[in-house]
């Protein structure tokens, strides 16, 4: 008799879960994973499936890691990419590849793809590692599902509407200080910004930045929420990629590291390094252009490399902030004569308090008041020069389509020296009555 009220009751909770999908998954919520899973095992996929949509993601994902292996198999097999990802990610690691392993080969090949995101994309620094839950749930529910997680403490709790689609979010100082029985909906607030996941890292930066986020949810073109990328992970990666650009802007590659071979280094360092010589030559004709003035009056060629250090260093300036600039988003291609206005007008306000004490100096050495009026008003035209380009420079490289970090140091420099040499040495042959 106890048999038959036991498959009377299995049979209620079936056609329950089938005709009542959206009550069923909530009660399914509720349950202690081992039961939940109990109740769907021996089920059809096509009679959990509505359900299956309609749950939480970490309770379906708890819920997919107890069920047998074929039946969860066949549920994955069933969903749609996205949603299958946002399960797998989910899911330890070792059980994670145990479903995948026994997938269909082209299922199985098609989720690990799109597990791998494109370098520079948000989704290469999200974690799938999220707390989300629904409106409803009680703070006390919350915390104590927040206790058996194994996940990293998150700063922010996501709240997902029926269709899991994120709806917003509750910060846990707001959680720590709410009652036990308020709904996590009455703290919520609307999530501040959200990311796709193929969008750059650039963009997660210009985000964290604009809002002062300390994670940011990472959410496909519908709306489902698959990750969250967390400010340690972003600050991490946007080190690596400062110093990537830091090697980039002096002609060195990327990839290198300080052990790679030196076979390695030569291939990626040499055709920078003829390109450098090339624009060294450059610079080396403008100065031969002069040579019967540095002949005449000796005191140019001490001087010069004080004009060509300067505006280097001025240029390197502008380079490294309208790079920033265009990294964060700061600014576009758009805004490139506010960008060249305010640095050409920072250089010409540099230049001259540079030019007076330089002025000053050379004055007191050389005692003639001709090189003081050359070193000064070429020293002025210099750092305006190397204002423009260092402004110039990454902003015609990205307009091209180019990485504005790609040696752009070696082209500034050169526009540098050859600003300066020719200002100096210009101005020193048209007064060269006076020196």
């Amino acid at each position: 008799m106890i048999g038959n009220a036991d498959l009377a009751v299995d049979a209620l909770n079936r056609r329950f879960v089938a005709d009542h999908p959206s009550d069923a998954s909530f009660h399914l919520e509720t349950m202690p994973t081992d039961e939940a899973a109990g109740l769907l095992i021996g089920q059809s996929v096509r009679t959990i499936l509505p359900v299956w949509r309609l749950l939480a993601p970490n309770a379906a994902a708890a819920i997919l890691g107890v069920l047998p292996i074929q039946q969860a198999v066949d549920i994955l097999v069933a969903l749609s990419p996205n949603e299958a990802l946002q399960l797998l990610g989910l899911l330890e690691e070792d059980k994670r590849e145990e479903l995948v392993g026994h997938l269909p080969s082209s299922v199985a090949q098609e989720l690990r793809d799109l597990m791998i995101y494109p370098a520079d994309t948000a989704g290469r620094i999200m974690d799938t590692r999220f707390m989300a839950f629904r409106a409803s749930t009680r703070a006390r529910e919350a915390l104590r599902a927040m206790r058996k997680a194994r996940i990293p403490m998150p700063h922010s709790l996501f709240l997902l509407d029926a269709n899991n689609h994120l709806e917003g979010e509750v910060t846990m100082a707001c959680l720590a200080l709410a009652e036990t029985n308020a709904t996590l909906g009455s703290l919520a607030r609307p999530a501040p910004a959200r990311i796709d996941p193929m969008a750059p890292q650039s963009e997660v930066a210009e985000l964290l930045e604009r809002y002062k986020l300390l994670n940011l949810p990472v959410t496909t073109v519908d709306g489902m929420l698959v990750g969250v990328i967390r400010q340690k992970a972003l600050i991490d990666t946007m080190q690596a990629s400062a110093l990537s650009d830091m090697q980039a802007m002096v002609g060195a590659s990327r990839e290198e590291r300080a052990l790679s071979s030196p076979f390695f280094t030569v291939r990626k360092r040499m055709p920078w390094l003829q390109v450098n010589l090339l624009t060294a030559f450059l610079a080396a004709g403008v100065v031969g252009l002069f040579e019967s003035t540095i002949a005449q009056f000796t005191a140019l060629a001490v001087l010069l490399p004080v004009v060509a250090g300067e505006s280097g260093n001025a240029g390197a300036q502008a380079l490294a902030v309208t790079m920033r600039g265009l990294a964060l988003r700061e600014i576009s291609t758009r805004d490139w004569s506010r960008v060249v206005t305010k640095e050409v007008a920072a250089g010409f306000m540099n230049g001259v308090a540079i030019a007076v004490t330089c002025g000053i100096g050379v004055y007191l050495w050389s005692g003639s008041a001709g090189l003081v009026i050359v070193i000064v008003v070429s020293m002025i035209l210099a750092m305006v020069m190397a204002g423009f380009a260092g402004a110039l420079v990454p902003i015609i490289l990205t307009k091209l389509g180019q990485d504005p970090a790609q040696s752009s140091s070696i082209v500034l420099t050169t526009i540098t020296d050859v600003a300066g040499f020719m200002s100096f040495l210009g101005i020193a042959t048209l007064l060269s009555g006076m020196l």
